[in-house]
């Protein structure tokens, strides 16, 4: 086995090892070498090819709670925690990415989701806010989708929520 065989494996064992002592995360590994991690809190996929990761670092967090960061060649980068994939959103026009959190997780959609929905039930509410929340909402799965994750149902979300309040509205 060439050594950069050997280190994908090794990179692999270490995520997988992580994932099977994880509370809320499980792996598949497909014949292909494609990796599926599922999160139980919300059924969300996350896939990748082993050949793609470059890195696999052992962390800990504030509160001394142990993580994995996965590096990828392409430069993206995913957190697995005890119970969630953590990514990077998408840097966004017209954005402040310093008022969103610099790691997201697929359940941040829901509530994002929700604020969208209250903002836009709001009578006269300020559209400001909902292109601000719509914006931060596409970052979250722009970013999602960059690292693996399949948000093609939350995308069309946002698309009939979206379509049905302007015929509400007409």
């Amino acid at each position: 086995m060439s050594s950069k065989a050997k280190s994908t494996h090794t990179d692999l064992d270490h995520i997988l090892n992580f994932v099977d002592g994880s509370k809320g995360l499980r792996a598949k590994i497909q014949e292909s070498g494609r990796v599926q991690i599922s999160q139980d809190l919300d059924k969300k996929v996350f896939s990748f090819n082993s050949q793609d990761v470059s890195e696999v670092l052992h962390r800990a967090d504030s509160e001394g709670k142990p993580f994995v960061q996965v590096n990828f060649k392409s430069g993206a980068k995913v957190l697995l925690t005890e119970t969630l994939v953590g990514f990077k959103p998408l840097e966004t026009l017209g954005l402040d990415m310093t008022r969103i959190p610099k790691v997201v997780t697929t359940p941040d959609l829901v509530s994002v989701f929700d604020a969208i929905e209250e903002s836009l039930g709001a009578d006269g509410g300020p559209d400001h806010e909902v292109e601000i929340l719509k914006r931060v909402y596409l970052a979250i799965i722009s970013g999602g989708e960059r690292v693996g994750f399949d948000l093609t149902t939350e995308r069309q979300w946002l698309n009939r929520l979206l379509a049905s309040k302007l015929r509400a509205s007409a």
